[in-house]
Parts: C-alpha cells; structure tokens; sequence
C-alpha cells in the first residue's frame, strides 16, 4: 500500500537507528597512548594502555573497555589483564566477556579529566596479524575493522567515540615502525631492540588507528599543504612499490580538498602490508594489499588509492555515529572515486563506473532483494556493509547531485564537510545540511533509496498518431510489492533526420502517460538518455 504524504511525514520525522553497541554517553574518551613490546621468539605482546578520559556528568563510577580476554573460544589466545591503575593506585577491574570493566574508587566529578593504565599481555586472536610477508619476513600489521581493535588493545570499539592516539613501539632493531601521525621519536635502546614514537593529534575512531611493523623501503615522494606524502613497501618491492605509489595520491588531495574541504591529517602514507585484501582507510597512514604492487600503476591499484584516500574525508574526519550509517563511509568513498574520475579522467570515465556499478546493484539485488542501505545493524552481530553499502550508495549520491544540482550538491556537501569535521554524523544529519542547499525537500528522496530494498523496474510501450502528430508514452512501475517511488523519468525522442528531444516526467503513481506533438514518427526513444535513474527500464513502441 502507497504511502500517503502526512504519514510519510509522521514516519520520515527521524530515521531510526538500532545498532545496540552499550555506548556511554557520561564519558569521552580524550586520548589514548598504546606502548606495545614486540618480540620474534613469541607472538605475545605486552602493553601498556594510557587513556585519558573526560566525565561529563557526575555519575560515573564504571567504566567499560572493549577488551578480547583469553579463552577456549579463542584457542586459548587473547588478552590478560595484570592491573589498572587510577589516580596511581590499583583499582578493582572484571575482564570477562570480551569486556574489561573498571571500578572507579569514587565518583568521578562532571566536567573533570582523569587517566587511568592498562597493563596486559598476550597473543592476538584477531586484529594484529602476526606473520610472514609475501616474501617471507616476519611482520606485525593490524586490521582492525570493523570491530577488531579490542582484539589487542583496550579501547572503545565503536565508531561514536574519537580520541587522539600515539603508539611507543618497542620492536627487534631490524623493523621500522608506521602508524598515525607523526615520527616522535626512533631510537636504539640496545643492540637488540628499536624503540620508535607516533602521536596523531587529530580524533579518530578506534578502527582508525594502524600499526606496522616489517622491513620497509621508505620514499618522501612530496608534499600537499606542507604535509608529507609517503611511500613505505617490502625493501624487496621497493623499485615496483615506489613507482606504483607515485601517482595519484597528490593529484586526490588536492581535488577533495578543493571540493569537499581541508584534509584533516598531518600526513599521508600508502603503506604496502599483508593484512589486507585491498585497502584499509586507516587514518593518515594506509594500508594496501600486499599482491596489489607490481610495478606496473595497474588501474585496480589507483583506484584503491583513490578510494582509500576519499575515506579520509568520508568516514575517517566525517564519521557515522552507528553502523546502520555505515553508507556515510563506504558509499561516500564509493562516489567520490567517481568524482575524482570524472575531473581527472573525464566525463567518459565517470559514465562507465556509474553504469559499472549500476550493474553491480541489479545483480546483488537477484541475489538478496530485501537488502536496505539504512537498517538495524551492528558489528556485534554480524557484517555492517556489502556491495549495496558501496554501489547503490554512491548511486544515491549519483541522483542527489542530478536532483539538486552540480552546484548546489557541491555546496550542501561542503557545508556536511565543515558542520562534522572530525566529528561523528548521522543520515539525518546529512539530510539538514544538503536541503540547506535544495529548492525542495529532501527527506522522502532519501527514504526511497536508503530505507527502502526494492529496484525500480519501469515498464513502458510508446506509440506515434500520424493523425494528431502526437507521441504517446506509458510508463509503468513493476517492481515486486507494494511500495511506488516518485522518480523523475527522462525520455529522448530521436527522428528519422537525427533530430533529438528530451521529454520529462513525474512517475508516482503505478503508471504515467506522458503526451508529446511530433512531427514525424520517432526512429528510436531512449530511456534515462543521461542515466541519472537507478532502475531497469523495458520500452516497446509500435
């Protein structure tokens, strides 16, 4: 059954959100200072956990930590918990259930800063991947998306809390060290071991922070806005990683940051490890698929650079408040590749990947057709994103910007941009920003899409009267079940003399007959000429 518009409106007012992580809103955490010790005569690791923390009411007497403890479910891996310490005295804590629970001696007064330490040890059941290199070397990288940091370190595992962080790595002299940020310090501490600082002063969310550890080769390939452009991969793949990373990686940062706004980090590195498939966004510092340099700047790779490097925008400085938003990230990156595609490749190329992901939205859509963009979704229970998160997301933003207006699209994300710089955002959030820059409601536009699985699936037939030197056009939706998207539809009428007319249309209800005077019967009539429809189209003339 149709919506009608007043309950479209009652039901529109807020999307609802339902990922169930127990977030703590009486608590931020500030910053948080990891000081690891690696070894290569074990896999266990031991850290040391600094984290300072804002109470922002005066309730507070807990505390909980993501925090994976060792147990049968894990073959006996994960963390143990020596002690914690407040204020400088040891506190009472409980770490059972992949949760570390800290009982504060008192009741933290509301506005104040506090720390408190960790001090653990153990082997890594998830999250740090410790193990060879495809040439070999042994290496420490993470991975820890979406929820897998708490595997080695204890932190809020979620994307609603930033903080600051720095990891002070004690590592066997041979390895360099990367992560976040900037380099502190490197130093011998002996013969043996290399003692190596980052600290990034810009607030992330936990799946954010990255940590590497091998032999690299090292390239200061230039700068952007005074900040360092770096190569780091395998010494082994040093002349094929130095000339794959070469480009584009300037040429992105100056186009987001001329479209979107300022990159918020103090760096840029593109990282080769063996902890990822593709590429992981981590902020500042990025990883790459091992097996993706080959020294030939394949367009599978640039892409993934593009990509990875739009995150830094758009989910890293930008960051949804829950996984049900998880489209702010993937399907954002997913577009704005596009864009960048667009600027520095052509409007051709744009059109393919556009086509190329439209594509890769009905095929997904044969094989799960209740899949929504937006829905009730939650890393502790299962995936946050798929395909559709990705393709039909940045088809969404496709439409937004022919529904708005190149301009206007361009002022409204701006403006997204600067309100939740470094900052977490919801769809609604969203929303508000870009009908700042719409001449008409946005809210039911975005439902359609996002909330809502079904494909559109426009049937049509058209036929030309001689006699009223007219061209009648019947649209139709199909799609299974009840629900009518109310869609502009563009049809181009071509001649005989390669004449070309553009027609346009409302299509709300089941159908629409469109009416149009023609001198001469068309040869042809092109639906979605300009492709700025997502839905599949059949059309019959006589």
């Amino acid at each position: 059954m149709r919506y009608c518009s007043i309950i479209w409106m009652i039901l529109l007012s807020k999307f609802s959100y339902a990922d169930n992580y127990p977030r703590n809103y009486s608590i931020d955490m500030l910053h948080y200072r990891f000081e690891l010790t690696l070894a290569d005569s074990t896999d266990a690791i031991v850290g040391r956990t600094t984290i300072h923390v804002l109470f922002k009411t005066g309730d507070t007497r807990s505390i909980r930590l993501d925090f994976v403890n060792r147990a049968a479910e894990w073959n006996g891996k994960g963390m143990q918990v020596d002690k914690v310490l407040y204020q400088n005295k040891s506190i009472s804590f409980r770490h059972e259930k992949n949760a570390l629970l800290l009982d504060l001696p008192k009741v933290a007064e509301k506005n104040t800063t506090d720390s408190f330490v960790v001090y653990y040890r153990g082997v890594p059941a998830d999250g740090l991947r410790i193990g060879n290199t495809r040439q070999g070397e042994r290496s420490f990288f993470n991975e820890n998306w979406p929820n897998r940091t708490r595997h080695w370190l204890p932190v809020i595992d979620h994307p609603y809390d930033k903080a600051t962080c720095e990891f002070i790595v004690t590592a066997p002299a041979q390895y360099q060290v990367v992560s976040n940020g900037l380099l502190q310090e490197e130093s011998m501490m002996n013969n043996q071991q290399k003692r190596t600082h980052w600290k990034q002063s810009v607030p992330i969310s936990s799946w954010l922070f990255v940590l590497g550890v091998a032999r690299f080769a090292v390239q200061q390939v230039d700068l952007f806005d005074h900040k360092a452009i770096q190569t780091w991969v395998y010494p082994q793949d040093r002349e094929a990683g130095f000339h794959d990373f070469a480009y584009p990686s300037k040429e992105v940062l100056e186009f987001y940051s001329y479209y979107v706004g300022p990159f918020a980090y103090e760096r840029l590195a593109n990282i080769q490890s063996p902890s990822v498939g593709g590429g992981m966004e981590t902020a500042s510092a990025i990883f790459y698929g091992e097996n993706l340099v080959n020294g030939k700047q394949d367009e599978r790779l640039r892409n993934v650079v593009i990509h990875e490097i739009a995150h830094q925008w758009f989910g890293n400085a930008v960051t949804e408040t829950t996984w049900d938003d998880a489209w702010l990230s993937e399907g954002f990156a997913t577009y704005f590749t596009m864009l960048f595609q667009e600027s520095a490749y052509g409007a051709a190329a744009y059109m393919d990947a556009i086509k190329k992901a439209r594509k890769r939205v009905f095929d997904f859509y044969q094989k799960d057709s209740t899949y929504t963009i937006i829905a009730n979704r939650t890393a502790e229970e299962g995936p946050v994103t798929n395909e559709m998160t990705y393709q039909k997301g940045a088809w969404f933003l496709h439409m937004l910007r022919a529904k708005m207006g190149h301009a206007a699209f361009r002022n409204g994300i701006r403006s997204y941009y600067q309100t939740y710089y470094n900052r977490n955002a919801s769809t609604d959030d969203l929303i508000r920003e870009m009908e700042k820059h719409s001449t008409t409601p946005l809210r039911g536009f975005f439902h359609q899409w996002l909330n809502r699985p079904e494909v559109l699936q426009i049937q049509g037939k058209w036929r030309y009267d001689p006699q009223k030197a007219q061209v009648e056009i019947t649209l139709a939706q199909r799609q299974s079940g009840n629900f009518l998207f109310d869609v502009p539809v563009e049809m181009e009428l071509i001649d005989s003399n390669g004449n070309r007319r553009l027609l346009k249309g409302q299509l709300k209800e089941r159908q629409l007959v469109l009416q149009f005077p023609c001198d001469r019967k068309p040869v042809t009539i092109l639906p979605d000429p300009h492709t700025v429809l997502l839905a599949k189209f059949e059309l019959s003339g006589d």
